[in-house]
């Protein structure tokens, strides 16, 4: 079965698989000690999605080497970012393992190779191999995260007992061995440290802006009959023959019978000139105001709650 980097099958592995965190670039510590020997360079799959190996580059121990190291074989602190190499406890181990390049072919007998140093005992062969990060199910590929037990740092660390040294596989064949063969290299026992993540649902508001509608103002033009009244004035000559006081006296006969005597009069009248002319009536003046409302809404929300039952003289407690 071929072996794939993890970012290689999947470039959103840390989204699906880890809720979000890049398990790239954790530090790693021998067993459950404080002894950094590096850090995960990457993580290795086979063609069905399931965690098989951490690429582990040993740079406090041996400078520049890269080894695999099975799933099962360690621990991951998500919160401290921290990743326990139970199956690396000696450095020993670390230089008797083969390097791992990453532009080499992983064939079944290179595999066996890295399975036998850890099938091999050490010092550290009578305490039990931990596991606490189960990275594949037997019913899924890439398991989510929510399903992976997350060490915690006030987790106490049981105390090693005593189990039997591994036993050598001397019944090897590199065209009919599975994973599934070995399972304390490759499947951890989730009974042992399983998390469980309650969640509860919250009212979160948002406003959005939308157009409610939409306010045209414009002109238009009206007609109306309009009537003026203008006074005008017009001159006319009035005639008017009197008898003078005088009228029967002599008067001398040269002043009498003239010719060509003509009383002349100029007449003037008003005529009405009327014309249209505009005017600024009003003016308006156009602007928004914003009103503040409260919308109120209801929802029913869920909230998970913790239920535990115990059978016979099992003692759960709650901290």
């Amino acid at each position: 079965m071929l072996l794939y980097k993890i970012e290689d099958f999947n470039p959103n592995y840390h989204q699906e698989a880890f809720d979000g965190e890049d398990i790239k670039g954790m530090d790693v510590y021998a067993g459950n000690s404080d002894d950094k020997i590096g850090s995960i360079d990457t993580a290795l799959v086979d063609e069905t999605g399931r965690f098989r190996y951490f690429v582990v580059e040993t740079g406090s121990w041996i400078f520049g080497k890269k080894v695999l190291l099975p799933i099962a074989l360690c621990r991951v602190d998500f919160k401290a970012r921290r990743v326990f190499a139970t199956g690396l406890r000696s450095k020993d181990r670390v230089e008797n393992l083969p390097r791992y390049e990453h532009a080499m072919a992983l064939d079944r007998d290179y595999e066996e190779r890295v399975r036998g140093i850890y099938r091999t005992p050490t010092v550290e062969a009578s305490v039990p191999v931990e596991a606490s990060l189960p990275l594949d199910a037997p019913d899924r590929t890439y398991q989510p995260a929510e399903k992976l037990p997350v060490a915690s740092k006030s987790a106490p660390v049981s105390e090693p007992q005593p189990v039997s040294p591994p036993v050598v596989k001397a019944d090897y064949d590199r065209d009919s061995y599975t994973y599934d063969r070995e399972p304390e290299l490759y499947q951890i026992d989730e009974g042992e440290n399983q998390q469980l993540k309650l969640y509860e649902e919250r009212l979160v508001a948002n406003k959005i802006r939308r157009k409610s509608g939409e306010v045209a103002i414009g002109k238009r033009v009206e007609t109306e009959q309009a009537r003026v009244q203008v006074p005008v004035e017009k001159e006319r000559v009035i005639i008017e023959r009197v008898t003078p006081e005088n009228a029967g006296v002599p008067v001398a006969s040269d002043a009498a019978f003239q010719q060509q005597e003509i009383a002349r009069l100029e007449t003037y009248e008003e005529t009405a000139d009327i014309k249209k002319q505009a005017f600024v009536r009003e003016e308006v003046q156009i602007r928004k105001e914003v009103e503040q409302d409260t919308v109120e809404a209801t929802e029913t929300l869920r909230r998970e709650e913790l239920d535990v039952k115990t059978e016979g003289n099992a003692d759960a407690r709650r901290l």
